[in-house]
């Protein structure tokens, strides 16, 4: 089943039964561990299920995320993510409105977030890691982990060009992250859908794991980022993420134009991709919905207006930014 999501790459889709996406009793254990025992598939297989071990670790005082609050999630400590140990999954199936040279892609989403984005269309799993379903880290086989990766490749073999991990933000999630990367043959394209909120620390677990970043950059300036998603130092992290991200990874930059948002936000992004990463893919979405706690701000209470568009545009290709749909 193909479904869209809204313009930001969230998902407007109502919540499915996800156990009932997360199962397939048609495929049983000898497939599955005779896929993990190729050893054309090894390398990254190995290097993420290690890397999902360290990145466990981090749990005990959490610096995954740039907020580095440093909380033992082990021990039920909850910083502003909300997150405990466990990861859980809210919607898992192939999608079609992504980046045309990413889809169709099997978007893997999971439930929580670092960011309190008031326009987040997804923001009753986003800003709950406890909604979706429950998916252990590690398991025998059969566990909903391995279901999920089955369910990847199945949707590999029938035509979907890539497997993505979202969220929500999947950085807080990333020992469940690896661990499900390492039951993916080596051919999988994978990509890493993130708000570019990441630690160095994070970002060195995920080197050379997935292939592509797609990293949405939602403000041209802190004020902004502090006043609708309760972050501070937005810039100067996200730029960090970016920059890494160019030099390591098959970058896409998105961005989500907001209502009255084209001065404060859109142009001081563009100008920075143009001089700091020249020649990156960007990506500007269009589609603003006035969801979730838009309404806080009177300008996020209606979509983007054509003129706001137009002039986006226009802007973009005055810097000969690479716009890609």
């Amino acid at each position: 089943m193909l479904r869209s999501r809204g313009g930001d790459g969230g998902c407007k889709w109502s919540a499915p039964v996800i156990s009932a996406t997360l199962t397939d009793p048609s495929l049983d254990c000898r497939e599955r561990e005779g896929d993990r025992g190729s050893q054309p598939q090894a390398s990254r297989k190995v290097r993420a299920r290690h890397r999902a071990r360290a990145a466990a670790d981090h749990l005990y005082r959490c610096q995954l995320c740039a907020h580095r609050c440093g909380v033992n999630r082990v021990a039920g400590e909850l910083g502003p993510c909300r997150a405990g140990v466990e990861t859980r999954v809210f919607h898992a199936q192939t999608e079609v409105s992504d980046e045309h040279e990413l889809t169709p892609v099997f978007a893997v989403a999971f439930s929580g977030c670092d960011l309190r984005c008031d326009f987040c269309n997804t923001g009753r799993e986003s800003w709950n890691p406890r909604a979706g379903e429950y998916i252990p880290p590690q398991g025998a086989c059969g566990s909903p982990l391995d279901a999920l990766a089955i369910r990847a490749c199945t949707a590999l073999g029938s035509g979907a060009r890539s497997v993505m991990l979202l969220g929500g933000e999947p950085t807080i999630h990333l020992p469940t992250a690896l661990e499900f990367a390492s039951r993916l043959p080596d051919h999988a394209r994978l990509v890493w859908k993130t708000n570019a909120h990441a630690t160095a620390e994070a970002r060195e677990l995920l080197d050379g794991i997935f292939e592509a970043w797609v990293a949405d950059y939602k403000f041209g300036n802190d004020s902004c980022a502090q006043r609708l998603a309760r972050v501070a130092n937005y810039s100067a992290i996200v730029q960090e993420n970016l920059r890494w991200a160019h030099q390591h990874t098959d970058l896409i930059v998105r961005h989500l134009l907001m209502p009255g948002h084209v001065d404060c936000c859109w142009k001081p992004i563009a100008e920075w991709l143009a001089s700091e990463l020249p020649g990156v893919k960007v990506s500007l979405r269009f589609g603003f919905w006035p969801g979730w706690f838009s309404s806080r701000h009177a300008e996020l209470k209606n979509t983007t207006s054509r003129a706001d568009e137009t002039a986006a545009l226009q802007f973009a290709r005055q810097l000969e930014l690479k716009l890609i749909s």
